[in-house]
């Protein structure tokens, strides 16, 4: 049986089509497109007609794809700008309208549980104490496991689009802007220094976005052309890396090899995010993996 799964994200909308077969499956497509759902609205919890276009003509595209591989089964999931938007049965309708398909709007909660189960797909078992991060648009989600399983999770709606949308960021950024982000998510982040107490981290497992392109920088390869199942990232790369962004300029990080386009900006506030919590945390270990909430869901239908 083929499966496809569409994830309509804040920023991306990702596509991934396997081929199940029992208990195992094989990847046949991975892809994205840019829709930027929370351009010009995210903080009003709107989204603008502009979103409604992007998301109509970025599920069109995949329709073509999924349709050239023929699968049976479609589903679609909508996660943090959707969740919130005050005009999300608008939304809904008119995508359903224009492309037939029917948008599955999910918690933060089931975000994480979905993102969690991706992350066991891909690493298998999970050492007691690993921290996972998935950065988005609109939310991120973290999650703490123990024996193999969720210890703790929570969706923080502290996404990259809703941060550039409310702090103006110079180029390049300023120390008082860093400073002024950096006190934003500490203060956001306020349940999960109370959940983690004292207990020592044992590696963070980054998905999605920003672990992406920072995999990318590292081998210095053009975005979505190497699969990675799980990366570990070396310390002294991720400090390189990290260094030159938050000195670049956008004109300099627009030429940089592996810089995802639609990247270009929230890479910023995303990497004063992972260096955050790599110091309170005290993090030695970092590990990348393409697999996330698609894969959480294929997961669901492979053991269900």
């Amino acid at each position: 049986m083929k499966l496809a799964v569409i994830d309509l994200g804040t920023n991306t909308c990702n596509l991934l089509i396997a081929e199940i077969d029992g208990k195992t499956y094989r990847l046949l497509y991975q892809g994205k497109e840019g829709v930027k759902l929370g351009k010009g609205g995210i903080g009003k919890n709107l989204l603008t007609n502009e979103a409604f276009q992007r998301a109509t003509a970025a599920l069109q595209k995949h329709q073509q794809t999924i349709r050239r591989y023929q699968a049976e089964k479609v589903v679609t999931i909508a996660t943090s700008a959707v969740r919130d938007a005050a005009n999300q049965n608008e939304f809904a309708a008119h995508l359903m309208q224009r492309t037939g398909l029917e948008l599955t709007v999910i918690s933060g909660e089931e975000e994480a549980r979905l993102i969690f189960e991706g992350v066991k797909l891909a690493v298998g078992n999970l050492p007691d104490d690993t921290l996972i991060l998935d950065i988005g648009g609109g939310s991120n989600e973290l999650i703490q496991t123990k024996n193999n399983a969720v210890l703790w999770k929570e969706s923080f709606p502290l996404g990259m689009a809703r941060v550039v949308e409310q702090f103006p960021i110079s180029d390049p950024i300023t120390t008082a802007e860093v400073a002024t982000i950096e006190a934003y998510f500490e203060k956001g982040l306020a349940n999960l220094w109370t959940q983690l107490n004292g207990t020592s981290i044992s590696g963070l497992i980054g998905c999605s976005g920003a672990f992406d392109t920072l995999a990318d920088l590292i081998d210095q390869t053009p975005p979505g052309t190497k699969q990675r199942i799980a990366q570990h990232i070396q310390m002294s790369d991720f400090e390189a890396v990290s260094s030159q962004i938050m000195s670049s300029t956008k004109a300099q990080r627009e030429k940089m090899t592996g810089m995802e386009p639609l990247r270009v900006e929230m890479i910023v506030p995303s990497f004063i995010l992972i260096r955050l919590l790599r110091k309170k945390l005290k993090i030695s270990e970092i590990t990348q993996t393409d697999f996330a909430l698609r894969e959480g869901v294929l997961y669901e239908w492979i053991n269900h």
